[in-house]
C-alpha cells in the first residue's frame, strides 16, 4: 500500500492556493485550432495565486525595486528598423472602442498606440489608478511579470499549469464552473457581452478591467480564470499541442535574451472576449503573444512549485 499524500493546509505565502498533484485531458477540439490536439498531462501539485497580481501589489514590487517596466521604456530603434524615431517612443497598447460596426478582421480599428499608457496610467496620460488598487495589474510585458515573480520568490506558471490549474477539477469541461455560460442567468465572468467592438451591454456593470474576486471562485478557489485580463505564462509558443509542453522550468532561466518577435502563451481571455469575437475565457483557450508587447487587458498571477 503506497503512503497516503501529505496534507497540505499552510499557504507559503499570502493569497496562494494548493492544486493539487493529477492528471488532465489539455487542450479541445470544440472551438480553435490552436487547442487541439487533446493530450493527457500528469502534473506534480503546486501553490498558485488566487487571483490575477493586482496594481496594489504590482506598486509595491516597484517602489521596493525601481523596476521599470517595458511600457516606460523607449523601444529600442535596432529593433524597429525604418521606424519613424519620433514613434520610439514609451507607450502601450490601449482598447477603444467603435462608435459603432466595423469589420472584425483588422485589430486597428479597436487597439491604438497610446504614447505614456503603462501601468500606472492604464488609458494613457491623465489616467490614473485611483480605484483600481484592486484591479489586475496591466501594460505588463512577459519580463516584467517575471521580475515580479523572482521578486516574489515565486515563478509564472507554464501553460500546463495554468490551464490544469483554471480547470478546477472539471475536467473536459468549457468553462472554469462547467459547460454553460451563464447557469440559471448568472454572470460567471468580466466577459464582453454585446456586440463587439463597439456595444458593451455591462450586465455585470463593468467597462474593463474588474476588482479581482468579483465572481465566483473554480472549484480550487481560483479567482478570474476567465475573462478580466489575459495573463502570461512561461511556455514557448506553438500553434498546435502537438508539441511536447513545457515543463516547469529553472527559476534562472535566460528569459532576458528573448527578442521582440519572440512568443508565450497566453490564457484565460479578457473581458474584450465575446462569442462573436473572442470565444477564449475558458481554460483550453490560448494565443501566442510578442513578449514585450503591452496591452491594456494582459496581466499574470504567480506560482510555486512546492507543497510546503
Amino acid at each position: 500500500m503506497s503512503a497516503p499524500a501529505p496534507q497540505v493546509t499552510r499557504p507559503p505565502a499570502k493569497n496562494m492556493v494548493w492544486v493539487p498533484p493529477g492528471r488532465f485531458m489539455m487542450g479541445s477540439t470544440d472551438f480553435y485550432p490552436e487547442e487541439r490536439p487533446v493530450r493527457e498531462e500528469t502534473m506534480a501539485g503546486f501553490w498558485i495565486d488566487e487571483h490575477p497580481v493586482t496594481n496594489a501589489e504590482f506598486r509595491r514590487f516597484v517602489k521596493e525595486t525601481g523596476h521599470v517596466t517595458v511600457a516606460e521604456r523607449a523601444p529600442d530603434a535596432a529593433d524597429f528598423p525604418g521606424a519613424d524615431p519620433a514613434d520610439l517612443v514609451p507607450g502601450s497598447q490601449v482598447f477603444m472602442p467603435t462608435p459603432g460596426p466595423v469589420p472584425l478582421d483588422d485589430w486597428t480599428r479597436w487597439w491604438h498606440w497610446v504614447p505614456g499608457a503603462d501601468w500606472r496610467h492604464p488609458l494613457g496620460p491623465g489616467s490614473t489608478l485611483h480605484g483600481l488598487e484592486r484591479h489586475p495589474v496591466v501594460h505588463v510585458g512577459h519580463e516584467d511579470a517575471l521580475a515580479y515573480a523572482r521578486w516574489m520568490g515565486k515563478d509564472l506558471p507554464t501553460e500546463a499549469e495554468w490551464e490544469y490549474a483554471a480547470r478546477g477539477g472539471l475536467d473536459g469541461a468549457v468553462y472554469p464552473w462547467g459547460d454553460e455560460f451563464m447557469p440559471r442567468g448568472k454572470v460567471m465572468a468580466n466577459t464582453w457581452h454585446g456586440r463587439f467592438p463597439w456595444e458593451n451591454l455591462r450586465p455585470h456593470a463593468f467597462d474593463r478591467t474588474s476588482p479581482v474576486g468579483r465572481f465566483p471562485p473554480n472549484g480550487y478557489g481560483l479567482y478570474d480564470v476567465a475573462g478580466n485580463v489575459w495573463e502570461w505564462t512561461r511556455s514557448a509558443w506553438t500553434d498546435t499541442h502537438g508539441e511536447p509542453v513545457d515543463t516547469a522550468p529553472a527559476c534562472c532561466s535566460p528569459d532576458n535574451q528573448l527578442g521582440e518577435e519572440d512568443r508565450r502563451v497566453i490564457k484565460g481571455g479578457s473581458h474584450l472576449c465575446a462569442p462573436s469575437y473572442c470565444h477564449r475565457y475558458r481554460p483550453a483557450a490560448r494565443q501566442g503573444h510578442t513578449v514585450r508587447s503591452t496591452t491594456s487587458h494582459l496581466g499574470f498571477r504567480c506560482v510555486l512549485r512546492r507543497a510546503n
